[in-house]
């Protein structure tokens, strides 16, 4: 077991990063929205419906990380531009400071990360309102995200198999191999992972789903000391053996100074892919200099040369519709008033490790009277930890 004084020394880390890195979106391109259900996990949601939204188009659920907001991350990884190239539709969930300080998805707590609960609950009714209002692909529905996006990705791609098609981690954790903070921080690290064979059980268990599985898109930079790269493996073996592949990957390329690895099915379907990002931190790749790159590079939205967004576009079949031009474009509705409300323009969209940071104070009259147990669970709480 780990010390305690090895947790506090973790928070003090982090919160020293997210204050270094703050990244302010000038403007959004995203409407909210509203009246998409229930809401148990007390989630704001946003749309952006493109004027080129194609007839039965697909759509896209993108997942922020912590002390960001969907605008920010929006503008960063490029989406609204890549949904205008190619006429899919978005969904940007995003967080509240009531549901956690610092804006991050609880993705290790048992009250959000299961089917039909908490936070896990509200995203897969947006997805069912924006489906229906617009007339969508409900086959074609995938979820991607970043950090504490890429691990809250994790849950919904178990909670909900047969709703997404397919799904795209970056610098996330598999799911479900955390439900306290100590040992989500253990796991970030790259320890007590659970084996291959415990982290597919978990899968297995979380709905009573019997396949065709979602596909995943894996991506992570090799000079991650956020999260170990180790997770990406653990995605892998989670979800290897649901797909029907082999543990040694099927292909191999490099892409500059990257590689790509890829795993099949018993038909020949690539149906995980990895993209080991050398020598990139913890992050988003970002192709922003190439003529037809997009997004904007800031802190954790990393130009590596290679746009982690326009791959993964291409790996679901999105960009290929429009290659073809076989697609047609539906001329789309008016947006109601009510979604129709700005995006936050005012929130900071830092794109920080998997938990954010946020100033804690030792509080030597809680230490005399509560002991330890008190002084920790309240330094937890100021840094977004704990509710």
């Amino acid at each position: 077991m780990r010390k305690i004084s090895d947790t506090i020394s973790r928070l003090a880390a982090l919160r020293a990063a997210g204050n270094a890195n703050t990244f302010l979106p000038a403007s959004s391109r995203l409407a909210r929205l509203s009246n998409f259900g229930p809401n148990p996990g007390a989630l704001n949601g946003y749309v952006y419906i493109p004027q080129t939204l194609r007839t039965n188009a697909a759509l896209v659920v993108v997942l922020h990380g912590c002390t960001q907001n969907a605008a920010g991350y929006d503008i960063g990884a490029g989406w609204s531009d890549m949904a205008d190239r190619h006429g899919f539709a978005l969904i940007f969930p995003e967080q509240q400071r009531q549901n956690n300080p610092n804006l991050c998805f609880n993705w290790f707590s048992p009250g959000d990360n299961r089917r039909d609960a908490g936070e896990a609950l509200s995203i897969r009714q947006m997805v069912a309102a924006v489906t229906a209002r617009h007339g969508l692909d409900q086959a074609r529905v995938f979820v991607t995200g970043l950090s504490a996006g890429g691990a809250m990705t994790s849950v919904m791609l178990a909670a909900y198999p047969e709703v997404f098609a397919g799904g795209a981690i970056i610098a996330g954790l598999p799911y479900g191999c955390a439900n306290t903070v100590p040992q989500a921080f253990d796991r970030m690290r790259g320890h007590g992972m659970p084996s291959g064979l415990e982290l597919t059980a978990l899968v297995r268990s979380a709905s009573d789903y019997e396949g065709p599985w979602p596909t995943l898109s894996i991506w992570h930079g090799t000079a991650d000391a956020t999260v170990s790269h180790d997770n990406a493996q653990a995605i892998i073996d989670q979800w290897r053996t649901l797909h029907g592949a082999r543990k040694a990957p099927d292909h191999l390329e490099a892409i500059g100074a990257h590689a790509r690895r890829t795993w099949t099915d018993a038909a020949g379907r690539e149906v995980i892919e990895l993209y080991t990002i050398h020598g990139m931190g913890h992050g988003t790749p970002l192709d922003t200099l190439s003529a037809d790159g997009c997004g904007a590079s800031g802190p954790y939205l990393l130009e590596a040369n290679i746009s982690s967004t326009q791959r993964i576009c291409h790996f679901w079949g999105l960009a290929h519709e429009t290659e073809t031009g076989a697609a047609k474009v539906a001329k789309q509705p008016a947006l109601g008033p009510s979604d129709q409300e700005a995006a936050h323009d005012s929130i900071s969209n830092a794109m920080p490790p998997i938990f954010a940071r946020r100033p804690f104070a030792h509080d030597q009259q809680a230490h005399r009277t509560g002991g330890v147990r008190k002084v920790i669970e309240d330094a937890l709480r100021s840094a977004g930890l704990m509710r």
